[in-house]
Protein backbone atom coordinates (compact mmCIF):
# COMPACT_ATOMS: atom_id res chain seq x y z
CA UNK A 1 0.00 0.00 0.00
CA UNK A 2 1.04 3.49 -0.65
CA UNK A 3 2.18 5.97 2.16
CA UNK A 4 -0.97 5.82 4.54
CA UNK A 5 -1.91 8.45 7.23
CA UNK A 6 -4.69 9.28 9.56
CA UNK A 7 -6.56 12.61 9.44
CA UNK A 8 -9.71 11.58 11.43
CA UNK A 9 -12.77 13.85 10.58
CA UNK A 10 -15.66 14.31 12.78
CA UNK A 11 -18.28 13.95 10.50
CA UNK A 12 -19.45 10.99 10.84
CA UNK A 13 -22.38 8.77 12.79
CA UNK A 14 -22.97 6.98 15.82
CA UNK A 15 -23.21 3.85 16.82
CA UNK A 16 -20.37 1.65 15.52
CA UNK A 17 -21.72 -1.04 12.29
CA UNK A 18 -21.31 -4.54 12.70
CA UNK A 19 -19.26 -5.88 9.58
CA UNK A 20 -21.54 -7.64 8.33
CA UNK A 21 -23.70 -4.10 7.75
CA UNK A 22 -20.70 -3.23 5.13
CA UNK A 23 -22.11 -4.42 1.31
CA UNK A 24 -21.48 -1.38 -0.63
CA UNK A 25 -18.17 0.63 -1.86
CA UNK A 26 -18.85 3.89 -3.30
CA UNK A 27 -16.11 5.65 -5.37
CA UNK A 28 -16.41 9.42 -5.67
CA UNK A 29 -13.93 12.34 -7.13
CA UNK A 30 -13.91 15.35 -5.28
CA UNK A 31 -14.47 17.87 -7.59
CA UNK A 32 -12.49 20.50 -6.06
CA UNK A 33 -9.43 22.42 -7.90
CA UNK A 34 -6.74 22.06 -5.05
CA UNK A 35 -6.61 19.09 -2.80
CA UNK A 36 -5.69 20.55 0.59
CA UNK A 37 -8.87 22.41 0.34
CA UNK A 38 -11.12 18.87 -0.85
CA UNK A 39 -9.10 17.71 2.72
CA UNK A 40 -9.72 19.93 4.22
CA UNK A 41 -13.88 20.27 3.68
CA UNK A 42 -13.30 16.37 4.07
CA UNK A 43 -12.80 17.13 8.11
CA UNK A 44 -14.70 20.49 8.34
CA UNK A 45 -17.90 20.01 10.97
CA UNK A 46 -19.47 21.99 8.98
CA UNK A 47 -19.76 21.13 5.88
CA UNK A 48 -21.35 17.89 6.70
CA UNK A 49 -19.61 15.36 4.42
CA UNK A 50 -16.80 12.87 4.90
CA UNK A 51 -15.15 9.78 2.99
CA UNK A 52 -13.93 6.94 5.14
CA UNK A 53 -10.66 7.04 2.57
CA UNK A 54 -8.60 9.91 0.58
CA UNK A 55 -6.46 9.13 -2.27
CA UNK A 56 -4.05 11.74 -3.51
CA UNK A 57 -2.70 12.93 -6.81
CA UNK A 58 0.46 11.45 -5.32
CA UNK A 59 -1.20 7.74 -4.41
CA UNK A 60 -1.12 8.82 -1.11
CA UNK A 61 -3.96 7.16 1.08
CA UNK A 62 -5.39 9.21 4.18
CA UNK A 63 -7.96 7.20 6.29
CA UNK A 64 -10.69 10.06 7.36
CA UNK A 65 -12.96 7.65 9.10
CA UNK A 66 -12.46 4.12 10.99
CA UNK A 67 -14.65 1.59 8.34
CA UNK A 68 -17.10 0.63 11.36
CA UNK A 69 -18.34 4.16 11.63
CA UNK A 70 -20.90 5.82 8.81
CA UNK A 71 -19.05 8.38 7.19
CA UNK A 72 -21.55 11.23 4.89
CA UNK A 73 -20.66 10.76 1.37
CA UNK A 74 -23.46 9.27 -0.58
CA UNK A 75 -25.73 11.81 0.22
CA UNK A 76 -29.56 10.86 -1.14
CA UNK A 77 -29.04 7.43 -2.70
CA UNK A 78 -30.66 4.36 -3.93
CA UNK A 79 -29.30 1.21 -5.62
CA UNK A 80 -32.19 -1.76 -6.08
CA UNK A 81 -33.67 -1.33 -3.05
CA UNK A 82 -31.16 0.22 -0.48
CA UNK A 83 -31.83 3.51 -0.10
CA UNK A 84 -29.28 5.91 1.68
CA UNK A 85 -26.06 3.91 0.74
CA UNK A 86 -23.91 5.69 3.48
CA UNK A 87 -25.45 2.77 6.13
CA UNK A 88 -24.03 -0.02 4.24
CA UNK A 89 -20.85 1.24 2.56
CA UNK A 90 -17.30 2.49 2.60
CA UNK A 91 -16.55 5.58 0.34
CA UNK A 92 -13.71 6.40 -0.88
CA UNK A 93 -12.63 10.15 -2.01
CA UNK A 94 -10.50 10.31 -5.28
CA UNK A 95 -8.51 13.67 -6.09
CA UNK A 96 -9.56 15.01 -9.25
CA UNK A 97 -10.90 18.72 -10.04
CA UNK A 98 -14.16 16.67 -11.99
CA UNK A 99 -16.54 17.87 -14.22
CA UNK A 100 -16.98 21.41 -13.26
CA UNK A 101 -13.04 22.49 -13.60
CA UNK A 102 -10.19 20.53 -15.07
CA UNK A 103 -11.70 16.80 -15.14
CA UNK A 104 -8.53 14.86 -15.51
CA UNK A 105 -7.15 11.89 -15.95
CA UNK A 106 -6.87 9.49 -12.80
CA UNK A 107 -2.82 9.21 -12.05
CA UNK A 108 -1.03 5.68 -12.27
CA UNK A 109 -0.36 6.27 -8.48
CA UNK A 110 -3.89 6.72 -7.32
CA UNK A 111 -5.33 4.00 -9.39
CA UNK A 112 -2.49 1.90 -8.28
CA UNK A 113 -3.19 2.71 -4.50
CA UNK A 114 -6.96 2.30 -5.36
CA UNK A 115 -6.44 -1.35 -6.61
CA UNK A 116 -4.47 -2.02 -3.38
CA UNK A 117 -7.45 -0.58 -1.36
CA UNK A 118 -10.51 -2.42 -3.07
CA UNK A 119 -8.79 -5.60 -2.92
CA UNK A 120 -8.42 -5.48 0.74
CA UNK A 121 -12.28 -4.39 1.13
CA UNK A 122 -13.51 -6.39 -1.50
CA UNK A 123 -11.92 -9.32 1.11
CA UNK A 124 -12.18 -8.41 4.28
CA UNK A 125 -16.12 -7.40 3.85
CA UNK A 126 -17.11 -10.09 1.22
CA UNK A 127 -17.90 -7.45 -0.84
CA UNK A 128 -20.02 -8.51 -4.15
CA UNK A 129 -18.29 -7.05 -7.28
CA UNK A 130 -22.23 -5.65 -8.42
CA UNK A 131 -21.81 -3.99 -5.40
CA UNK A 132 -18.82 -1.54 -6.21
CA UNK A 133 -20.33 1.71 -7.51
CA UNK A 134 -19.46 4.90 -8.64
CA UNK A 135 -21.27 7.87 -6.75
CA UNK A 136 -22.93 8.66 -10.13
CA UNK A 137 -24.88 5.21 -10.26
CA UNK A 138 -26.56 5.59 -7.33
CA UNK A 139 -27.51 9.54 -7.66
CA UNK A 140 -27.96 9.83 -11.16
CA UNK A 141 -29.82 12.94 -11.64
CA UNK A 142 -27.21 14.73 -8.87
CA UNK A 143 -24.01 12.91 -9.65
CA UNK A 144 -21.27 12.71 -12.33
CA UNK A 145 -18.57 11.22 -10.48
CA UNK A 146 -15.92 9.30 -10.40
CA UNK A 147 -17.19 10.15 -14.70
CA UNK A 148 -16.15 8.89 -17.85
CA UNK A 149 -12.35 8.86 -17.67
CA UNK A 150 -12.51 6.24 -14.50
CA UNK A 151 -10.75 3.20 -15.33
CA UNK A 152 -13.43 0.53 -14.41
CA UNK A 153 -12.57 -1.84 -17.29
CA UNK A 154 -8.87 -1.67 -16.08
CA UNK A 155 -10.36 -2.05 -12.31
CA UNK A 156 -12.19 -5.04 -13.77
CA UNK A 157 -9.37 -7.00 -15.16
CA UNK A 158 -8.18 -7.09 -11.76
CA UNK A 159 -11.46 -8.97 -10.41
CA UNK A 160 -12.72 -5.19 -8.38
CA UNK A 161 -15.60 -4.08 -10.28
CA UNK A 162 -17.77 -5.59 -12.60
CA UNK A 163 -17.64 -4.77 -16.38
CA UNK A 164 -19.30 -6.23 -19.59
CA UNK A 165 -17.87 -9.41 -21.45
CA UNK A 166 -17.74 -7.31 -24.97
CA UNK A 167 -15.24 -5.52 -26.56
CA UNK A 168 -15.56 -2.25 -27.94
CA UNK A 169 -14.67 -3.61 -31.42
CA UNK A 170 -17.46 -5.57 -31.28
CA UNK A 171 -20.32 -3.37 -29.46
CA UNK A 172 -19.49 -0.11 -31.82
CA UNK A 173 -21.23 -1.38 -34.74
CA UNK A 174 -24.32 -1.19 -32.80
CA UNK A 175 -23.26 2.34 -31.94
CA UNK A 176 -26.57 4.97 -33.04
CA UNK A 177 -29.03 2.34 -34.33
CA UNK A 178 -32.37 3.06 -32.85
CA UNK A 179 -34.39 1.22 -30.45
CA UNK A 180 -37.98 -0.05 -31.23
CA UNK A 181 -40.70 0.40 -28.44
CA UNK A 182 -40.22 -3.13 -27.62
CA UNK A 183 -36.49 -3.08 -27.04
CA UNK A 184 -36.72 0.30 -25.31
CA UNK A 185 -39.06 -0.78 -22.85
CA UNK A 186 -36.64 -4.11 -22.32
CA UNK A 187 -33.24 -1.86 -21.81
CA UNK A 188 -35.00 0.00 -18.96
CA UNK A 189 -36.22 -3.36 -17.75
CA UNK A 190 -32.14 -4.27 -17.75
CA UNK A 191 -31.04 -1.05 -15.91
CA UNK A 192 -33.27 -1.25 -13.06
CA UNK A 193 -32.49 -4.88 -12.94
CA UNK A 194 -28.57 -4.25 -12.86
CA UNK A 195 -29.65 -1.73 -9.96
CA UNK A 196 -30.15 1.46 -11.48
CA UNK A 197 -33.06 2.95 -9.66
CA UNK A 198 -36.48 5.04 -10.90
CA UNK A 199 -36.01 8.43 -9.61
CA UNK A 200 -39.73 9.16 -9.00
CA UNK A 201 -39.25 12.63 -9.09
CA UNK A 202 -38.91 12.97 -12.19
CA UNK A 203 -40.89 13.29 -15.37
CA UNK A 204 -40.51 9.70 -17.12
CA UNK A 205 -38.27 11.26 -20.09
CA UNK A 206 -36.08 12.98 -17.55
CA UNK A 207 -35.99 9.74 -15.35
CA UNK A 208 -35.28 7.62 -18.40
CA UNK A 209 -32.21 10.14 -19.42
CA UNK A 210 -30.22 10.54 -15.92
CA UNK A 211 -30.42 6.86 -16.03
CA UNK A 212 -29.05 6.36 -19.53
CA UNK A 213 -26.32 8.61 -19.06
CA UNK A 214 -25.01 7.12 -15.90
CA UNK A 215 -25.26 3.86 -17.44
CA UNK A 216 -23.00 5.22 -20.53
CA UNK A 217 -20.78 7.14 -18.05
CA UNK A 218 -20.21 3.74 -16.32
CA UNK A 219 -20.16 1.06 -18.94
CA UNK A 220 -19.81 3.00 -22.24
CA UNK A 221 -17.64 6.03 -21.67
CA UNK A 222 -16.73 6.27 -25.32
CA UNK A 223 -20.11 8.01 -25.79
CA UNK A 224 -22.29 9.77 -23.30
CA UNK A 225 -25.50 11.18 -24.88
CA UNK A 226 -27.98 10.04 -23.06
CA UNK A 227 -29.87 8.04 -25.98
CA UNK A 228 -30.19 4.26 -26.10
CA UNK A 229 -29.52 2.70 -28.35
CA UNK A 230 -28.74 -0.78 -29.74
CA UNK A 231 -25.19 -0.60 -27.96
CA UNK A 232 -26.80 -0.20 -25.08
CA UNK A 233 -28.85 -2.80 -25.34
CA UNK A 234 -26.36 -5.31 -26.30
CA UNK A 235 -24.18 -4.08 -22.96
CA UNK A 236 -26.95 -4.50 -21.02
CA UNK A 237 -28.24 -7.68 -21.60
CA UNK A 238 -24.51 -8.75 -21.12
CA UNK A 239 -24.50 -7.48 -17.52
CA UNK A 240 -27.97 -8.70 -16.87
CA UNK A 241 -26.59 -12.35 -17.88
CA UNK A 242 -23.38 -12.17 -16.85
Amino acid sequence: MAKFNKNYSPNFSLPKRSKNRIKYIILHYTGMKKEFLAIKRLCDHNSKVSAHYFIKRNGELINLIPELYEAWHAGKSNWKKIKSLNKYSIGVEIQNQGHNFRYEKYSYKQIRTLKKLLKRIIKKYKINLNNVLGHSDISPERKKDPGEKFPWKNLAKFNLVKWHKLSEKETVKYRLKKLNQFEEISFIKNLYTIGYNNIKKLKPHLNRKYLIIAFQRRFRQSLINGKSDQECLLISKNLVNS
